[in-house]
């Protein structure tokens, strides 16, 4: 049985003006901005594009159109977002597209790829931790892959944090959470092998 797993992933680099990008900005151990660092420098894209980036003043009004229906907030539950909520997105800065484009790329951003691609995808456990800027992104790719026809287990963990998974074992930094997802993926394992 095919499956694949996957813990706070971040599945797309178009839109950081997501509620949880914005709401958890500085949580602990993955700051927006410390987000954004990695990116950039993961991507070999100059440090000096990130609050472009930011702003989505890189992706281009035809592709926003066309990669709206996945990486817009509206796909959202409404639980998972403040009344406050309001994106601002930055004017187009065609300099800084040509610069960031391969962040359009699906090997870069999953959840961009096409409905055909997404639906040939084996089933999902995805987890989302409620204190990780990362959070709409599971989200956003559980939708994706649901309206496909993906089977998808989702766990999410109220007093998760990104990175916690890698404290499990670590005493006297180990918190419940972190024993709790690699509890769920074990069972989600099991159940799918048997």
């Amino acid at each position: 049985m095919q499956a694949q797993v996957l813990i706070t992933p971040i599945v797309q680099v178009l839109n950081f003006q997501l509620p949880s990008h914005l709401q958890k900005r500085n949580v602990p151990f993955l700051t927006r901005d410390l987000m954004i660092s990695f990116i950039c420098k993961y991507l070999d894209i100059d440090l000096s594009w990130k609050d472009v980036m930011l702003t989505g003043a890189c992706v281009s009004l035809n592709a926003w159109k066309k990669y709206k229906k996945w990486v817009s907030s509206d796909n959202i539950p409404q639980k998972f977002r403040s009344k406050s909520f309001q994106p601002k997105l930055g004017p187009f800065n065609e300099a800084a597209y040509l610069e960031t484009k391969h962040i359009l790329d699906e090997k870069i951003s999953p959840l961009l790829a096409d409905d055909k691609i997404i639906a040939q995808l084996p089933q999902a456990f995805l987890v989302s931790c409620e204190n990780d800027p990362l959070c709409n992104d599971t989200l956003l790719y559980k939708k994706h892959l649901e309206d496909q026809g993906v089977p998808v287990t989702w766990y999410h963990v109220e007093d998760g944090f990104h990175g916690c998974m890698v404290l499990f074992d670590k005493q006297p930094f180990s918190f419940p959470c972190s024993r709790n997802i690699l509890n769920a993926i074990i069972n989600y394992m099991k159940s799918i092998s048997s």
